[in-house]
């Protein structure tokens, strides 16, 4: 049974890290109201311990146990973060929900057995949790994390929404029976309300999204798939237990053209606007009267970013923009919410096996006191999943890199060291910890990563390297910024690798005889790469008679090689000894003159 309604929690106003008071900052995304019903027994509860998070460029960075994703939620009363996974390739699969406080520590594992999980929520007083699974709605303790209650709903497969407005709780079933369906399945809207199991009778194609706000207001919108060419979004009055649609927009024009693709959406605090996380527009800011844009607009996402995630800070002053991107190209900018601020975004990047590479799709919460923003993060391949804790700074500096990059040798060749050597200034003050930089190298063998370079206090760094590709090898530097230091525009620098020398000395006696014979020592010397096999020379006598080749000789492993010979004539005898080279390295020639008496 679903309670008509729970007054908030109030909540002591704060100074921000930005210097502004942030009283009510919780975002109302998957938040429901108090559900109460007899405890169902059954389904097993699995908890379990978990260690630390690890620092990162963010304040906090946890590795999450999860291949999937599909739901965060916050519990401002104990300071808890839910994360929960998507596991929903097989109907009896369990579901996870990773419980951490707000330092990034992982409190303990749930494990909901045979039920995949979905759509969490917290209570307005923060005791409860609930969790949309496969076929009920279950709650939670907070501080046991024990179950406490369900409450048996649709059957899903997909995974479902879960929203609370004035009072009411809301989710969403798709009517589908194997995941291959999802994507186009027809998803109903059901809710309890004022106690009661109640279908409310809207619906529509694809895996339907739902973000209740102020003013007794819930958003429903539509990703766009093979079903929904032109997807709706559309606002709902949900007051006294009624759920009544009110504005409600589709995007494309009449070519069908700027169609929405939506991926988050988000009210703002005082519920006059709202913003969509469009993969295909960016960041839209509507009026939630009509869904008409708003006069000023948000500055479009860095070049090479695409929308993934929305969310307001509580008091509607700051706005956080989630995207995928690549490189050093920003995935996450926190701003004045006011477009009409000029104010410069925090920008933030995550990238590689510490922070994952892109901002998921509904995967941004804020604390209450807005102190905090909760951003989920996976990587490229989207099968490992990361919770970053972030406590904006009050300003972030500019950094860039100054004066290019050169390189050591003049020279480089395939397989000796290369010293790559550049300089980064930052703004604002001197950074508790040195700077660093990474850097990769594009060949005719693909692009590779080197790791990263400590920043000195004067600004240098060397990278080093060892091309193993004759070729133009071009370097990439990066600087990705931190909390207090925006990331810094990359710099290139090509450098064309050649062969590695190789060289030959010979030790001839100056003079022999035809009857005693002759005897030249050597060395064959190939700096870079080793060679895959023992060189062989090719050994080459001219005397007054003419010229011929003698047999070849091998190299030994310590470089030395010997020449045995029987002249057959007198006079001067010249021997030449030679290799070919290889791909990576330079042919060398050396030659000794001999005179030969009878």
């Amino acid at each position: 049974m679903l309670s008509p309604g729970v007054s908030p929690v109030p909540v002591r106003p704060q100074t921000s890290l930005w210097g502004a008071q942030l009283k009510t900052a919780h975002r109302s995304r998957r938040l429901v109201a108090t559900l109460s019903a007899a405890l169902l027994a059954g389904t097993g509860l699995t908890v379990a311990a978990a260690p630390a998070a690890h620092a990162a460029a963010s304040d906090a960075v946890a590795k999450l146990p999860i291949s999937s994703y599909s739901a965060l939620a916050v519990d401002n009363v104990h300071q808890r973060v839910f994360v929960a996974d998507s596991n929903v390739g097989y109907y009896l699969n369990s579901g996870t929900i990773a419980v951490y406080n707000f330092e990034g520590e992982r409190l303990t594992t749930l494990t909901t057995n045979q039920a995949h999980v979905s759509g969490l929520a917290v209570s307005a007083d923060g005791s409860k949790l609930y969790a949309g699974l496969r076929d009920r709605v279950e709650t939670y303790d907070t501080t046991t994390f024990q179950r406490t209650a369900a409450v048996a709903v649709g059957t899903d497969y997909c995974g479902r929404e879960v929203a609370q407005s004035s009072g009411q709780l809301y989710f969403t079933t798709p009517n589908a029976s194997s995941v291959s369906q999802c994507a186009t399945s027809e998803t109903h809207l059901a809710g309890i309300v004022n106690g009661a199991y109640t279908y409310t009778g809207w619906n529509d194609y694809g895996d339907l999204l739902l973000e209740s706000g102020a003013g007794d207001r819930m958003l429903m919108g539509q990703p766009l798939n093979a079903k929904a060419a032109d997807p709706f979004l559309a606002v709902y009055d949900t007051g006294n237990g009624a759920l009544v649609r009110n504005a409600a927009r589709r995007f494309a024009d009449d070519a069908g053209d700027g169609a929405l693709n939506l991926k988050d959406l988000a009210l703002s605090a005082d519920g006059g606007k709202v913003a969509v996380a469009d993969a295909t527009a960016g960041t839209r800011l509507l009026n939630t009267g009509d869904l008409s844009d708003a006069a000023t607009g948000y500055q479009a996402l860095p070049d090479g970013a695409t929308a993934s995630a929305v969310a307001f800070s509580g008091d509607g002053t700051y706005i956080a923009r989630g995207s995928a991107a690549t490189g050093s190209v920003p995935d996450l900018l926190v701003q004045p919410a006011d477009p009409g601020d000029s104010t410069t975004p925090l920008e933030f990047v995550f990238e590689g096996s510490l922070d994952g590479d892109r901002v998921v799709p509904r995967g941004m919460e804020w604390s209450a006191d807005g102190s905090r923003l909760f951003a989920v993060t996976t990587n490229a391949a989207g099968g490992q999943y990361w919770l970053h804790i972030i406590k904006p700074p009050a300003v972030q500096y500019d950094a860039r890199f100054t004066g290019g990059l050169t390189h050591s040798p003049g020279q480089a060749v395939a397989g000796e060291p290369l010293a790559v050597r550049g300089r980064l200034e930052h703004d604002g003050p001197a950074p508790a910890e040195p700077l660093k930089v990474r850097a990769t190298r594009t060949d005719a063998g693909g692009t590779h990563d080197l790791g990263t370079a400590t920043v000195k206090a004067d600004g240098t760094f060397t990278v080093l390297d060892e091309p193993d590709l004759v070729g133009e090898a071009t370097y990439t530097v990066s600087y990705l910024g931190d909390l207090t230091h925006r990331p810094a525009t990359d710099v290139t620098h090509t450098v064309t690798v050649g062969k590695a020398p190789t060289s030959i000395a010979l030790t001839a006696p100056e003079e022999a005889s035809m009857s005693g014979g002759i005897e030249i020592t050597g060395t064959f010397t190939a700096q870079g790469k080793a060679l895959p096999e023992r060189a062989v020379l090719k050994v080459v006598r001219e005397d007054r008679l003419g010229t011929g080749a003698l047999s070849s000789v091998t190299v030994a492993a310590d470089g030395t090689f010997t020449i045995n010979d029987v002249p057959r004539t007198r006079r001067e005898v010249t021997y030449t000894v030679s290799w070919p080279g290889d791909g990576l390295h330079e042919g060398s020639t050396a030659s000794a003159e001999v005179y030969v008496r009878r």
